[in-house]
């Protein structure tokens, strides 16, 4: 049976400060949880303390990002050994928060859109190779947009993003990734898929994953949903078939949301 796997996404959220208050809260209420794991995503900023905070504890630190390369000429850039250094045992990657194919530059978060960082499915790729190469394990996020879904292109959108993402690794290394179904146009914007369509979707992936890995690597995989997970519908979604986990956004900003979603997992 696979464990279910709880992350909280802060994104550009929390100080430093804040980040340790929330984690040395969120351990004291989640001290006798053992059969789920649990994840906070800092900002880069706050990761080193969040992970120095939560040591000798059940929850792990993720980092939002990373970027392919050991080390370099690559400003602003941050390299998944620094990531381990600081503390990250898992990071996030392809976001679409950051992937660029989803129309003009926008300030507005509320339509989930945003193309500033002009991610890629190969460049998403890059950065599981490298990161698992380093010992990071990989969040691979795919979704597709509002018009993606009206055009009846979800399927064949994730399932791109899937198989390029995945592209070159072992079944083994694939079996131990995490995938994040998160519907772009469910991104902070108050919308949820459907239960069992969100069910579908997850499924859809793991057959993708087992056509191009064989049984065990999908038997394996852990497959999150996220797209405006909250206390009040975190316990049906989890409770699918396809469904390990949750990559949580605003909700996950509130120890209390936070609590109760992991609880219902």
């Amino acid at each position: 049976m696979r464990k279910p796997i709880i992350a909280g996404n802060w994104k550009m959220f929390k100080t430093i400060g804040e980040a340790v208050d929330f984690v040395n809260n969120l351990k004291t209420e989640t001290a006798n949880i053992k059969d789920v794991d649990i994840l906070v995503c800092p900002s880069y900023v706050a990761v080193n303390k969040a992970a120095e905070t939560l040591q000798g504890t059940n929850i792990s630190v993720a980092a939002q990002d990373v970027f392919w390369k050991e080390e370099g000429a690559w400003t602003g850039q941050v390299a998944p050994g620094m990531l381990i250094d600081a503390g990250c045992k898992y990071v996030i990657i392809g976001h679409s928060e950051t992937r660029g194919r989803f129309g003009k530059v926008d300030d507005d978060m509320t339509s989930g859109l945003l193309a500033h960082f002009g991610e890629s499915d190969e460049s998403v790729n890059k950065k599981i190779h490298a990161s698992i190469k380093a010992g990071l394990k990989p969040i691979m996020c795919c979704g597709e947009t509002i018009s993606e879904r009206k055009e009846n292109k979800t399927d064949e959108v994730i399932k791109q993003q899937v198989e390029t993402g995945l592209k070159g690794l072992s079944a083994n290394q694939a079996a131990n990734m995490i995938i994040a179904y998160e519907p772009v146009w469910a991104i902070g914007t108050g919308e949820v898929c459907d239960t069992q369509e969100a069910n579908r979707v997850c499924g859809m992936i793991r057959a993708t994953v087992k056509g191009l890995f064989g049984d065990a690597s999908a038997e394996n995989i852990r497959i999150q949903y996220g797209g405006s997970v909250k206390p009040s519908n975190a316990k049906e979604l989890l409770n699918q078939s396809d469904i390990d986990g949750a990559l949580v956004g605003g909700a996950s900003l509130k120890v209390a949301d936070f609590v109760e979603i992991i609880k219902s997992a």
